[in-house]
């Protein structure tokens, strides 16, 4: 007895697989092909604008078109099979025809064929995996050097086992370029619209600080990463950026401006070894390559000028002089495309850094300056950065006491604007740095000795003796007029 039902019962499910294959067929045979369904497009469109919510659980994949996926019922392997999940978000089954899978997760697509093949199958169990997953679309948007849709492949390269990984915010970052040192990583918006339309905030401040990795969340088909700009420029953000892994990998050569207290302002080009070591340029090295700062650089005040992607301009000051005695590297600012930077002048100079100033990477090794006229050895030196008056004179052997003028000087000064400027210096050789009388010279400065009116008198009368050179010497007369004036 038991074995006729078991004989009868097996005889059923093979007729019912039977009238189920036909109404399969019957059903493909009327049904629109997949290739004539109008695509979809790339992107779905942006959401409106919702409230932020909680960062959710990592969740359960979601089908969706274009999913390789491995259904097996149980001991029923006339069901069992690779299927694709169509472009309309369907997936096609023997005898039960078309299921709209889209949306639905691994646990609940085994639980929803479960269901329907309880008709055909007793006490049917169905089990689902993914083969394949499908391509998943992801925009970036914000402060990224590379904004845009980006379609990146689950499956792993070079496998042949079917293998395949997901992705995460900060590696969607990474292809997208970066992020740019006007980002707000502590802000970073994801918008999702699979399975519904949410949008939460994830704090990458605190991947880069804490290590909390629940931060790095794993993206979905459709998200869509908006990185924010940052409110102000801090220094401190912007060396967290640029050294995280979604940094720019590759830095190319970049023009910056920089005006003010350089010796060379306008455009310099930037980064020219950035490309091999990866670093960003700093800002030093605008300085060094714009000939160094002057000696009246108020490198406490520097302002860098940045443009964020929405056009804005942001200003950040900068105080190199906590580089120099404190060591703060954050000082020592990234620099990026489209950046400007304001050296300003001193109002006061305080000579006790006027030393450490001319010691700094970012000062020339020295300057070229000119004491000419009455010294003993007058011609062009070449002198540090904190060169006084007093110490060029002195470099050029002092006063030729018998031929200068009292202690009166004339400096000569080239202009930043081509102007030439000129003015009379009485020399106090116990003066300190001042502009009064003791000032720090810049770059091409001349030094002017001029003559004693008695030399002048003595020179003339030299030339107009010349030709009784030999009835009288010249040099003895002109010593015997000085003996007199005395």
């Amino acid at each position: 007895m038991i074995e006729f039902c078991y004989n009868d019962y097996h005889l059923n499910r093979k007729i019912v697989v039977i009238i189920g294959s036909l109404l399969l067929n019957f059903s493909v045979g009327v049904s629109t092909p997949a290739d004539a369904q109008t695509p979809e497009p790339l992107l779905p469109p942006m959401p409106e604008p919702i409230e932020a919510v909680p960062i959710p659980e990592i969740g359960e994949y979601t089908f969706g078109p274009g999913d390789l996926i491995q259904v097996n019922v149980l001991d029923v392997p006339e069901y069992s099979g690779e299927y694709l999940i169509l472009n309309d978000g369907t997936l096609s089954l023997p005898i039960i025809g078309r299921l709209k899978v889209e949306g639905l997760t691994v646990p609940q697509l085994a639980e929803l064929i479960s269901e329907k093949y309880t008709p055909y199958v007793q006490q049917p169990l169905a089990t689902v995996s993914i083969i394949s997953p499908r391509p998943m679309t992801v925009a970036v948007a914000g402060e990224v050097n590379r904004p845009g849709s980006y379609i990146v492949s689950l499956a792993v390269p070079d496998t042949q086992a079917r293998q395949f990984q997901f992705y995460k915010v900060t590696q969607l970052l990474e292809e997208a370029g970066g992020v740019t040192q006007a980002g707000d990583i502590s802000q970073v918006e994801i918008r999702r619209v699979n399975p519904t339309q949410q949008a939460f905030r994830v704090n990458l401040r605190e991947l880069l600080e804490e290590g909390n990795l629940t931060q790095d969340v794993v993206l979905r088909d459709g998200d869509t990463i908006l990185v924010p700009t940052a409110n102000t420029l801090d220094p401190t953000a912007i060396r967290q950026i640029t050294t995280a892994s979604f940094a720019p990998e590759t830095i190319d050569p970049f023009p910056v401006i920089i005006v003010g207290e350089v010796y060379q302002p306008g455009t310099h080009i930037v980064g020219v070894g950035a490309a091999n070591s990866g670093e960003p340029p700093k800002l030093t090295e605008a300085i060094t390559s714009a000939g160094g700062i002057t000696p009246l650089a108020n490198i406490r005040s520097i302002e860098l000028h940045r443009l964020t992607k929405k056009g804005e301009k942001q200003i950040i000051t900068v105080n190199l002089w906590e580089l120099l005695v404190e060591g703060d590297v954050d000082q020592d600012v990234a620099l990026q495309t489209g950046d400007s930077i304001v050296i300003p002048q001193a109002r006061q100079i305080d000579p006790e850094e006027v030393t450490s100033l001319a010691d700094a990477s970012f000062s020339p090794d020295a300057i070229q300056v000119s004491v000419v006229g009455e010294v003993i050895n007058p011609g062009s030196l070449e002198v540090p950065l904190d060169t006084t008056l007093n110490q060029a004179i002195l470099a050029a052997g002092g006063f030729d006491e018998q031929r200068a003028h009292g202690d009166t000087v004339e400096l000569v000064r080239l202009n930043p604007n081509g102007t030439v400027s000129r003015r009379q210096i009485t020399v106090n050789w116990t003066a300190d740095i001042n502009e009064m009388n003791n000032p720090i010279l810049r770059q091409d400065d001349v030094i002017v000795i001029r003559r004693s009116g008695l030399t002048k008198t003595g020179d003339k009368l030299e030339e107009v003796l010349r030709p009784f050179n030999g009835l009288i010497g010249v040099s003895s007369l002109l010593n015997t007029i000085r003996v007199l004036a005395d």
